[in-house]
């Protein structure tokens, strides 16, 4: 293909989409909050059905941009797909499956003559929402902290414990981002709630759930934050070799102020998000939220692989952690790929269209009485 884009430049491309990809997940766990918030926020059993079906309409949209994600990881960056996804199986089957008690929950709970029971559910709801974020949120977290693997010759994954991956819960540096996110998500689930359900009852919880779950999450982000900032990272030179640079991190931020500005201008979005919900009459707290969310976590995405930072680092073998440059596909495969990729702002728009078509109408008490297909 004579118009073919040069290797560096598709990498770069690519590690920022599947880095977009990342950030659009985290704040599409507003769902997983909102169902962790129906045991402190419903105060009988309509608001709990009106709950779940404001957030059960949107449920399968993070479950599709989980896998939009590791779509995007196979494809442009096989290497870390097989070593990560595949190596580290355990983790990411935990994750699986507590997204498959998410869907058998929604599916099941208000079935007449379901043997487990309407409880049983919505216990299976609030793990999904809690257990599967918080192994996310970790997840995340090993691309700055390096994990136990190894590659040989042949670029077969060797990994070094039998535990696959969840020897990550040993690792205490690894649980602030984890509970950082449980409790975003909480606050993203409450300021959701506030815009989709005409309740003032709801909403007047709602409000308080965000300024509670904000406080939570501070300290939790502000020790992740610290971290990050102050510990050595993993770079790479010329010729490929991986060694330990101290506040590698740190000097990204510098390196790139564009992706500075962007972090702070997400944690600003966030905040103000946050004082809109918690501390206004308005519904749309939600909107500058989500935005903030994304360009934070896309921001961090950003600085665990670019400036020849090692995105997932191997801690066993420091010459076997991965990089943009040796985890990416071919330079064919990258350069075909970039040009399907102009679909995707076509398919995101038909995902707003339809988002905003489910929610131009807000949940009422008297629309779900009225529901015998409610979930």
């Amino acid at each position: 293909m004579k118009t073919m884009l040069s290797l560096e430049f598709l990498q770069i491309y690519w590690w920022c989409v599947v880095s977009l990809l990342g950030g659009l997940l985290v704040f599409m766990m507003f769902v997983q909050g909102g169902q962790t918030l129906l045991f402190g926020l419903c105060k009988n059993e309509l608001q709990k059905d009106m709950v779940i079906n404001s957030i059960g309409r949107k449920w399968e949209l993070t479950f599709t941009t989980l896998v939009m994600f590791g779509g995007a990881c196979f494809a442009a960056f096989p290497l870390f797909y097989a070593t990560s996804f595949g190596g580290a199986y355990w983790v990411w089957l935990a994750i699986l499956f507590c997204f498959i008690l998410q869907a058998v929950s929604y599916e099941y709970r208000k079935k007449p003559d379901n043997f487990l029971g309407q409880k049983t559910y919505e216990i299976f709801l609030f793990i999904n929402g809690s257990l599967g974020v918080i192994l996310i949120g970790m997840a995340i977290s090993t691309f700055f902290s390096g994990s136990d693997f190894l590659l040989n010759e042949h670029n077969f994954v060797q990994w070094q414990t039998p535990f696959r991956g969840l020897e990550a819960l040993g690792n205490i540096m690894l649980y602030p981002l984890g509970i950082a996110v449980f409790f975003l998500s909480r606050v993203g689930g409450a300021l959701y709630l506030i815009n989709n359900i005409d309740d003032e009852e709801i909403r007047a919880s709602a409000r308080k759930a965000a300024l509670k779950n904000t406080i939570l999450f501070l300290p939790f982000f502000l020790a992740f934050a610290a971290w990050v900032l102050s510990k050595p990272g993993f770079g790479y030179d010329e010729a490929g070799e991986v060694s330990v640079v101290a506040f590698k991190y740190a000097h990204n931020f510098a390196d790139m102020p564009i992706i500075a500005v962007a972090a702070v201008a997400g944690v600003c979005g966030v905040l103000f998000g946050v004082f809109k919900g918690a501390f206004t009459k308005s519904i749309y707290g939600i909107v500058p939220f989500g935005a903030g969310v994304v360009l934070v976590v896309t921001a961090l995405f950003l600085i665990s692989g670019l400036n020849g930072t090692a995105f997932y680092p191997s801690f066993s073998d420091l010459q076997s952690s991965l990089t943009i440059k040796n985890a990416s596909s071919s330079r064919y495969t990258l350069n075909v790929m970039f040009y399907v990729s102009f679909l995707v702002p076509v398919v995101l728009g038909y995902i707003v269209a339809v988002w905003r078509a489910m929610d131009s109408k807000k949940i009422t008490a008297s629309e779900i009485e009225r529901d015998h297909h409610a979930y």
